[in-house]
């Protein structure tokens, strides 16, 4: 996806009387934090990663705690998240990884100080729960990117797109067209993310509106009748029918029944949106993959999708 972002520029923050997120520049403080599941390990490459780009790395009290299987328990980890949401000095959160956890603390978050000071909220997969509840209520674009846990074994130009969002240079994609790709040119806000998690969030205050939006969407070690069932989930609540376009991301680490399922992922979506009439495109790289690129959700993006291959911008 070609488009120049100065760096002198802001990120857009449409509601009416909220103000804009600035790029990070070096010097910046950003913040670790873990709304979801432990670390399994420490996490030194990514600390040495965000000091390279010369940033000013803050460890939250999550990156160390354990609960069952969460970073700390309900309380503590809406506390982490609450500090440095309610932090002035800290421009960006990177969530240290997903799991589960997220939907669990989402209510217990007050985000009065984001719409005054928003910062820029990172990660994918169980963060995905942030990523719709701050543009569902604030309008908020938020960076679906790699997150600490994953930066050992992500590819370096995956780690460059999610500084280049953070700093505001110049993002392009571009990939080649999967066979069953859908031609065609659409234009909207971007959303979207873990496609479990977005049906978790459905008829909640953290549900997106799809209308006119071009949709993301990713998983991992699902079975395939569950993407079956979680697609037509979408679908049957209307939220399928009035997208401007559709971009299907990383779906690894799949599963299936002893009675094979029968269709691949890209099927299944293929066959629940075959009525509808934007573009559609397969294999974007995004999700949980070492390429995990990052795309900037809320914000608009123009999408064209040819026989041979895909590219899209944000303007």
């Amino acid at each position: 996806m070609n488009r120049s972002i100065t760096t002198s520029g802001l990120a857009d923050f449409r509601t009416s009387g909220q103000k804009e997120i600035p790029y990070l520049k070096r010097g910046d403080k950003i913040a670790i934090t873990c709304p979801a599941k432990k670390l399994p390990k420490p996490m030194d490459d990514a600390v040495a990663l965000l000091k390279s780009w010369g940033l000013e790395v803050v460890i939250g009290e999550t990156v160390n705690a354990s609960y069952h299987q969460f970073a700390g328990d309900d309380d503590l980890r809406a506390k982490d998240l609450q500090r440095f949401i309610d932090d002035d000095s800290v421009k960006a959160i990177i969530a240290a990884r997903g799991g589960y956890g997220t939907v669990r603390i989402i209510d217990k978050i007050d985000f009065s100080k984001f719409v005054t000071n928003p910062k820029w909220i990172i990660g994918f997969s169980d963060i995905t729960v942030l990523h719709a509840h701050l543009f569902a209520n604030y309008r908020a674009q938020t960076i679906h990117g790699q997150m600490p846990v994953n930066i050992p074994d992500a590819s370096k130009y995956s780690l460059d797109t999610l500084r280049k969002a953070l700093f505001g240079e110049e993002l392009s994609y571009g990939f080649n067209s999967h066979d069953l790709n859908r031609t065609g040119e659409a234009t909207g806000i971007l959303i979207g993310g873990n496609l479990s998690l977005l049906v978790a969030v459905l008829g909640s205050i953290s549900d997106y509106n799809y209308d006119e939006k071009i949709l993301f969407i990713e998983d991992v070690g699902e079975y395939l009748y569950s993407v079956d069932r979680m697609i037509r989930a979408l679908d049957r609540a209307g939220k399928l029918k009035n997208l401007a376009g559709l971009i299907v991301g990383g779906f690894t680490d799949l599963k299936d029944n002893d009675i094979p399922f029968g269709q691949t992922v890209p099927e299944i979506i293929t066959e629940v949106v075959r009525n509808y009439n934007y573009p559609v495109c397969f294999d974007v790289p995004a999700g949980h993959i070492p390429d995990n690129q990052s795309l900037i959700l809320g914000r608009n993006l123009k999408l064209k999708i040819d026989k041979t291959y895909v590219t899209a911008g944000y303007h």
